[in-house]
């Protein structure tokens, strides 16, 4: 049986670890520091002591402990972490072992996506690279138990069927894809478009303009995702429209959060001191603006969440931005 290590105590890597010890796969959670790990012990302490699901699972900080004889390392923690957290367990990896990131966002200052992170910062060379998840996979329904089905993608194919086996359960259902460009870039900036769906409900401006705003945002992530050299279809499938489906309109997407709140005229500050988890979308728009900028392309929407977001543009703007079809123009 294979070892499986979640380099993260985050909420979705927790969630993954108990997707697999529901499996009898063991799995070692690492924790930043050993208080993470004993708070990580203490909140999850009646299901460890269920003998099914507890003698599959821990939690430490010791990353040889939880890596060094890992088949399968997955990376969990938020993308703005990713590079120094690799960094500081990655060469206790195996050359052998399968890399799989879960991080739906891209590095703010560098644009770069995580599996491009990952194997800059890995010492040992991975024998079998860096593969992705993702897809509409709220982790609080599939932590339920509730059906949900992702997309795993690797440069070869092989590799992104290990992961799919390994991690497919009777209520999560894995397909899997060789555009790991595409797929990864699908996990991060759909993020952008759900803050903006999520301001324009916090403005109770109705599903009409949503419906606008998603689809015109949609077809500029397309046409960055094009740029970078992800296939077009990949945008259209599950881990591209169907994740934007349930990150864009679900209370349980922290993205979609923060634009609402946003909307409702709370500051960024503020709302960001209210949460526990990471809204990556928020970084990840610095990215995408700035990609935009270095190829040259013109994206009125994701620039509206960019101003929005750091240039104290009101949110009500958006009403202009609409009646005027999202011309960049329209906001002074």
């Amino acid at each position: 049986m294979a070892k499986v290590a979640v380099i993260g105590a985050t909420t979705w890597g927790t969630t993954l670890g108990w997707l697999l010890a529901g499996k009898g796969i063991d799995v070692s959670v690492w924790a930043r520091s050993e208080a993470k790990a004993v708070e990580c012990r203490r909140q999850h302490q009646d299901r460890l002591l269920q003998a099914d699901l507890g003698r599959h699972l821990t939690f430490t900080s010791n990353e040889a402990e939880a890596l060094g004889s890992a088949d399968f390392a997955i990376c969990a923690v938020p993308a703005q972490n990713m590079r120094q957290t690799v960094r500081k367990v990655g060469e206790c990896l195996k050359p052998t072992t399968v890399v799989v990131s879960v991080a739906k966002g891209l590095e703010a200052e560098t644009g770069k996506r995580m599996s491009e992170v990952i194997a800059e910062e890995i010492v040992v060379p991975l024998a079998r690279g860096v593969s992705v998840l993702s897809g509409p996979n709220l982790s609080k329904e599939i932590d339920q138990g509730l059906p949900a089905t992702s997309v795993v993608a690797a440069e070869d194919i092989e590799v992104a069927k290990m992961v799919q086996k390994l991690l497919e359960s009777p209520h999560f259902y894995l397909f899997v894809s060789d555009d790991l460009v595409g797929v990864e870039l699908c996990g991060a900036l759909k993020n952008v478009i759900a803050i903006g769906a999520g301001i324009l409900d916090g403005l109770d401006l109705g599903n009409n303009a949503k419906a606008a705003f998603i689809t015109m945002g949609w077809n500029e992530v397309v046409s960055l995702g094009k740029a970078m050299g992800a296939r077009e279809d990949t945008f259209y499938g599950l881990a591209g429209f169907g994740d934007l489906i349930a990150t864009g309109n679900s209370p349980l997407s922290r993205n979609h959060y923060v634009g609402y709140e946003l909307g409702k005229g709370r500051p960024l500050g503020e709302i960001l001191a209210s949460m526990t988890n990471v809204a990556e979308g928020i970084d990840t728009t610095v990215a995408a603006y700035r990609l935009s900028r270095r190829l040259r392309l013109e994206f009125p929407t994701i620039d509206l969440v960019y101003r929005v977001l750091f240039e104290s543009l009101s949110p009500a703007e958006i009403s202009t931005r609409l009646r005027n079809g999202f011309r960049p123009e329209a906001v002074t």
